[in-house]
């Protein structure tokens, strides 16, 4: 309940959380709110709020290319995008966490290598290491998923490694030791709920990058393979009538934009709730 009150009283939590629960509702429930298939192929390239003279079907941001609805295709690209980036990101965090887990509480010779691993992987451009990945795999959903665990894991783990160091020294950890509990115990029920609050900050801003990057490798025809609806590829597909036909690019460019907006706004509120509350307590 604090949480909920604190997000109430937060704008930028608000505003982000109402933006995420938006699109989230939206990809839940594509079948029922698009209006047509977006697979199917219709009249090209019609304008925003065209009526279809044969059969009737309303066009709200018109058809591209492929005679296909852009309404329908932006409304089932949500479910794509929110699909792959929350998949892709759950698995960046799962071995992040564990990962920054042990090398916290062991240190010495793991600590060590797996430090010197995630360094040696963020050493790299990201987008170049998503890129070579992606080429080197094939454009798919899966490989987007361990594209962005490969990148992106290591910068969880040394967020992780750094809590986990610190509250390893604490008295509680040290009680629990104490008592002969089980390391990976220790490491799930008294540290890892310890660290959740920056962890979960962390989540939104992760989250918001990784649905930019499904959109930039849909963009550099790197995502997922046609004919998918994916906010990226649409982008990709109409940026060569952009100058004579800008919906087709403006549309699924701005659906990016608000989502990653919105899970950036929820972050920073998510993170100035839990500096409020953290003081409160101290």
């Amino acid at each position: 309940m604090r949480w909920v009150r604190g997000v109430l009283t937060s704008p930028p939590a608000l505003i982000g959380g109402l933006l995420t629960v938006m699109w989230l509702v939206v990809g839940l429930f594509a079948p029922i709110v698009a209006p047509l298939d977006p697979l199917a192929n219709y009249l090209p390239l019609l304008p925003p709020n065209s009526i279809d003279p044969i059969s009737g079907a309303h066009y709200w941001l018109g058809t591209d290319m492929l005679g296909r609805d852009v309404a329908s295709r932006m409304i089932w690209g949500t479910r794509t995008v929110l699909i792959w980036a929350t998949t892709a990101t759950a698995a960046a965090f799962a071995v992040g966490i564990f990962a920054g887990l042990f090398a916290g509480f062991y240190r010495g010779r793991v600590d060590a290598v797996l430090s010197f691993l995630a360094n040696a992987v963020l050493s790299f451009p990201v987008l170049v290491l998503y890129v070579i990945i992606i080429i080197s795999l094939g454009a798919s959903g899966t490989n987007i998923v361990l594209a962005v665990t490969f990148a992106s894991a290591p910068a969880i783990f040394r967020l992780v490694r750094a809590l986990t160091i610190d509250l390893r020294s604490r008295d509680f950890v040290q009680a629990a030791i104490t008592q002969g509990e089980g390391d990976l115990r220790i490491m799930l029920v008294e540290i890892l709920p310890n660290a959740l609050r920056p962890v979960m900050v962390d989540l939104c801003l992760r989250l918001g990058y990784t649905a930019a990057t499904i959109g930039v490798l849909g963009f550099l025809g790197l995502g997922l393979p046609p004919p998918t609806p994916d906010w990226g590829g649409m982008v990709n597909e109409g940026r060569g009538m952009a100058m004579v036909f800008p919906p087709l690019v403006i549309f699924p460019a701005a659906a990016i934009s608000s989502l990653v907006l919105g899970l950036s706004l929820l972050a920073d509120g998510l993170e100035e709730i839990s500096k409020r509350q953290h003081g409160r307590a101290a």
